[in-house]
């Protein structure tokens, strides 16, 4: 099977995600198993989302040919937009803070609107890399403020599942990052 990408950094980044994805997906997966269906239920659909996102990475790495590039970028962006929609916009957590959840709720409607402008370019190939980055970055700084508003809480059994599943789409983030500034590298 021949990869897409030949330089070691590269495939250091996809093997990250990978590896990063398919752990955190795995420990949701037991945690809506270990909670129950009817209380875990919003995971389980993230979790589609995100396991969509690996596949394609996935199939996007050994250079399948049933996806072109211009659809794995269009699909993964569109399954990361509808984690973000569902899980911080429309059912945002309750945090401890106004301040800490005004503060995510701006980022993601940030990196919504960064993941939609991305795509409403005619060429999309032309989005810089600094702009690529930029949407990992703000994704991190959103699992990052979570991950303190976690801290400030009090601790429950579901603060270790919380901070697994805070940072996976960074991590699926990072991947298809790693992709685009791939393909904006050929051009």
């Amino acid at each position: 099977m021949q990869t897409r990408f030949k330089k070691n950094t590269k495939i250091f980044d996809i093997a990250i995600t990978a590896v990063g994805g398919t752990l955190s997906v795995g420990v949701m997966l037991y945690a809506i198993f270990h909670f129950g269906l009817g209380e875990a239920w919003p995971e389980l659909v993230l979790n589609m989302f995100y396991i969509a996102c690996l596949v394609m990475i996935w199939m996007y790495f050994f250079n399948s040919p049933h996806i072109t590039t211009q659809q794995f970028n269009y699909w993964c962006s569109v399954s990361v937009g509808m984690t973000v929609l569902l899980r911080d916009i429309l059912f945002a957590p309750p945090l401890a803070y106004y301040a800490l959840h005004l503060s995510c709720l701006t980022l993601s409607v940030l990196l919504l609107c960064m993941l939609t402008f991305f795509y409403a370019r005619k060429d999309w190939k032309s989005y810089t890399k600094r702009n690529l980055w930029a949407i990992c970055v703000i994704d991190m700084l959103i699992a990052a403020l979570y991950n303190w508003d976690i801290y400030l809480e009090p601790i429950n059994e579901y603060t270790d599942y919380l901070l697994v599943e805070i940072w996976i789409r960074p991590t699926i983030t990072y991947g298809l990052v790693a992709c685009f500034v791939t393909e904006s590298e050929k051009c």
